[in-house]
């Protein structure tokens, strides 16, 4: 199978960890399950993939078939899977470890992969009150952070920019050397 890779708009950003003082703040990049299921659908079908859920030694798997024989006319359907298990999630625990779960199986398929080669997204404060860059509540920052852009080489992420979409402002950029 040979899957696409992800466009900037597919690509989600959250942050990581802030700096106790608010001097900087580190951001992760992550896909949604609707990438996934997106990006299934274009390259093998709707009516190709499956995926199913099940439980072994208490942890949550997801594994994600695809006939490997679409598009051959006359061919018997034939089932190729891959798994992986998921955690729990802050917001909804049993929804996010499902997604988990079938996220990472079709890291597996290769989905998403460049990912892991995301550079350290490190964005500092520009002057000692950090409201320049970020807003702030309870020592939490409420700002929501995007891909802008993104190049992808063979599998590797070799450009990014990401943008405070609060404050609509380019915070970071990065080009492999």
């Amino acid at each position: 199978m040979n899957f696409r890779e992800l466009s900037a708009n597919e690509v989600d950003v959250r942050i990581g960890q802030v700096a106790k003082d608010g001097s900087y703040l580190t951001c992760l990049l992550y896909k949604d399950a609707r990438a996934d299921m997106i990006i299934l659908d274009e390259t093998v079908g709707a009516e190709n993939w499956e995926r199913e859920h099940y439980e072994c030694k208490g942890n949550l798997f997801c594994k994600v078939g695809i006939n490997t024989n679409y598009g051959k006319e006359n061919s018997i359907p034939n089932w190729v899977y891959k798994s992986d298990c998921g955690t729990e999630s802050n917001t909804e625990a049993e929804k996010g470890e499902a997604s988990d779960s079938f996220k990472r199986a079709c890291v597996n398929w290769g989905i998403g992969r460049e990912l892991y080669t995301a550079p350290f997204i490190y964005i500092p404060a520009t002057n000692e009150k950090c409201e320049a860059n970020f807003r702030f509540n309870n020592g939490k920052c409420k700002d929501k952070f995007v891909v802008e852009k993104i190049a992808i080489e063979n599998k590797q992420i070799t450009g990014l920019a990401i943008k405070n979409a609060s404050l609509n402002k380019r915070v970071f950029v990065w080009q492999k050397q």
